[in-house]
């Protein structure tokens, strides 16, 4: 599906550009921003090839990845960075992953943005099972996911090596049939 266009009240996904690389910078190469993902601050130069490669994987047929700006829409600001990534090893699931610039944190757009990520995962792409990872310290993520229907399925030991220290990681997942009951749940105001 190319190209991706979904949004809510406050927030976009849209395709990745090249003039997007100095708003994936303010996340991706921000210690605040990376401290609980599974990878140190990047370069301005990483990021280059991070935007480059998520826009070329962007046009393969089939499509297999998911990386996605997040805009702010009253601002067209980029504020986050969203992917679902297929899994070759399970019918019909994907990996997320999400962060947010630091300077949006605490407006709620967490949640939204992974709502977002969640509802074109299941309507757009007829997904079953969509999972994430965070660390055990994140319990801002821990609040995010569970807000958006996502249930804590349990530990990957020492899944991460990060600052040459071995970090479990914390599963999350949610099913069609779980979305799809929380979509109704809201519709009807619960």
């Amino acid at each position: 599906m190319y190209p991706v266009d979904r949004s809510s009240s406050r927030l976009a996904l849209r395709e990745l550009s090249p003039e997007d690389v100095n708003a994936v910078l303010a996340i991706y190469g921000s210690p605040e921003a990376t401290e609980h993902l599974s990878f140190e601050p990047r370069s301005r130069e990483q990021v280059g090839r991070i935007v480059a490669r998520s826009i070329a994987v962007a046009g393969e047929t089939p499509r297999g990845e998911y990386a996605l700006a997040v805009i702010e829409r009253a601002t067209s600001e980029l504020v986050g960075f969203g992917r679902l990534a297929l899994d070759p090893h399970q019918q019909r699931g994907a990996i997320m992953g999400f962060a947010l610039r630091p300077r949006s944190w605490g407006a709620g757009y967490g949640v939204e943005m992974v709502r977002l990520l969640l509802g074109f995962g299941f309507d757009d792409l007829g997904l079953h099972r969509i999972w994430g990872a965070r660390s055990p310290w994140n319990e801002a993520s821990a609040r995010t996911m569970a807000a958006a229907g996502m249930v804590e399925e349990g530990v990957i030991r020492e899944h991460v090596l990060k600052g040459g220290v071995w970090r479990d990681s914390v599963v999350h997942a949610i099913l069609d049939r779980e979305w799809h009951a929380t979509v109704v749940n809201r519709a009807a105001g619960g």
